[in-house]
């Protein structure tokens, strides 16, 4: 049975996020990101394993490497599901922010 990690979970990883970092500047091979850590290579390789099953990196093949870049249509789907939280939120501290510029105005009368 092949079960779908949870996105949320994948970049609650700072490792992973690194990762997702590393490879939005350009796409690059386990070797190249392994470089970046104090860990093993299998270990960075598990990462790129849980990345790529939530699909928020692809693997393209170039003779014998591998790259791995990001998945922009996963990013969307994923901005696209935060966006009404940001929204809510930005709402919620315009409010607050004139509340306090009301209240700062009347206790400098």
């Amino acid at each position: 049975m092949n079960l779908r990690r949870d996105v949320f979970q994948a970049i609650a990883d700072p490792t992973r996020r690194t990762i997702l970092l590393l490879v939005a500047a350009q796409s690059m091979t386990a070797g190249a990101i392994a470089a970046n850590f104090e860990t093993s290579r299998p270990t960075v390789s598990k990462h790129l394993q849980i990345l790529t099953e939530c699909e928020l990196l692809e693997q393209q093949q170039d003779g014998r490497k591998i790259y791995y870049h990001l998945n922009p249509q996963k990013f969307k789907e994923i901005a696209d599901f935060i966006e009404p939280f940001r929204k809510f939120w930005d709402d919620r501290f315009n409010k607050l922010e004139s509340v306090m510029k009301n209240y700062s105005s009347e206790n400098d009368q």
